[in-house]
């Protein structure tokens, strides 16, 4: 099976819609309510997966979560078998993604900007109003 198939792109999304309602029940409490998948990697070979998990709150939150899920791999494996019919059920590897908070602290980012050049251009508008008023 080759790595951009219409096969292994159905398995990497029937995994992670299985996986976010597995981690859901897991009860390590050192696995944050809101975390969520965001990306799940299957090999072609289906011996292992990448699991991308995104984690709301601070650093320490997103640690716990981490050792938490790889704590608790064996369960998650196993009710991955039962709801995923696969050959193999491959092995998880847990990576924390960071490209939701990227995203939202670039947002902020142009926001200011933009508020910048807001008020920037606010200034300069009074200063071309005072100019015209002289003539």
């Amino acid at each position: 099976m080759r790595k951009n198939s219409t096969k292994n792109n159905r398995i990497n999304g029937e995994v992670m819609r299985a996986l976010s309602e597995i981690i859901r029940e897991v009860k390590d409490p050192r696995v944050d309510l809101f975390t969520s998948v965001t990306d799940v990697i299957v090999a072609p070979d289906l011996k292992t997966c990448k699991v991308y998990v995104s984690v709301l709150g601070d650093e320490e939150k997103r640690e716990n979560t981490l050792a938490g899920l790889n704590s608790a791999k064996g369960f998650i494996r196993r009710e991955l078998a039962h709801i995923v019919n696969l050959r193999n059920t491959p092995e998880l590897r847990f990576y924390m993604d960071d490209s939701i908070e990227y995203g939202v602290g670039m947002s902020k980012k142009i926001e200011d900007v933009i508020a910048h050049d807001n008020q920037n251009n606010a200034g300069n508008d009074d200063l071309t109003d005072d100019a015209e008023g002289d003539l």
